[in-house]
């Protein structure tokens, strides 16, 4: 569904990707982990068509997206930080990107669960840079799940997120992967990427590590926690590295 064909980018003389080459498919809920530096926001801004590789091609639905702008339609994108107009209202916001959305595509499904779980209706008509960071979460949240498209990236989503708020995300997530959506998430929070992950990605000096099943994973380490297993092969990466100096 996603390809990542020998992914290379490097800003100057720094390599943030090196030959990259992943498959991802539909109904897998996938963690991409790694260091700060690692790369992990370049290959999803990549995919974004933020940043330009270098090298190599990504398919979505087998076509290069170089050069091309449809296909973000069919993706729904929350950033860990969700940078608005100030003085838009949160239903301005919504209401425009609604219209923008319309204006491109007819027959659109609407999906606004997010928007009555966290009952933002309430808050509608408070200017965006008067939020909290964790309401303007919740408005991302929303802005993710809007247009009920077929891949979801979600960038730290519960960072932020008070317990409740964090577990109705959660519960949306698991449903979404029910559905068979392909799932893109990156989190520093371990435990909620074991709840919502089918597959890992690993990722350390630009390079990919590892890409598994999670299952696998913990049966290849012989632990239940993924947070001990991340540690077990960044100490494992490190020597390795230190052998080669």
């Amino acid at each position: 569904m996603i390809k990542f064909e020998n992914i290379n980018k490097s800003f100057g003389k720094l390599e943030v990707l090196q030959n990259i080459s992943l498959n991802f498919e539909m109904g897998q809920s996938i963690a991409i982990l790694g260091p700060n530096g690692s790369g992990k926001t370049t290959l999803i801004k990549s995919l974004l068509g933020m940043v330009i590789p270098d090298s190599g091609q990504i398919l979505f639905d087998g076509k290069n997206i170089k050069n091309e702008f449809a296909y973000r339609s069919e993706i729904g994108y929350m950033p860990q930080i969700g940078n608005y107009p100030p003085n838009l209202k949160i239903a301005q916001l919504i209401d425009m990107m609604k219209d923008i959305r319309k204006g491109k595509k007819e027959g659109i499904i609407i999906d606004e669960e997010i928007i009555a779980l966290f009952k933002l209706e309430e808050m509608y008509q408070k200017p965006l840079g008067t939020l909290s960071g964790g309401t303007k979460q919740k408005v991302s949240a929303a802005l993710a799940f809007l247009f009920d498209p077929k891949v979801l990236i979600l960038d730290e989503p519960t960072a932020g997120l008070d317990p409740l708020a964090s577990e109705l995300l959660k519960s949306k997530i698991l449903e979404e992967k029910r559905k068979g959506k392909l799932i893109i998430i990156t989190s520093h929070i371990m435990a909620d990427l074991e709840e919502l992950s089918t597959h890992v990605v690993y990722m350390q000096d630009s390079r990919l590590r590892l890409f598994k099943e999670m299952e696998a994973l913990k049966e290849e380490f012989g632990e239940d926690r993924l947070s001990k297993i991340i540690a077990q092969i960044m100490q494992n990466s490190k020597k390795k590295t230190e052998l080669v100096k």
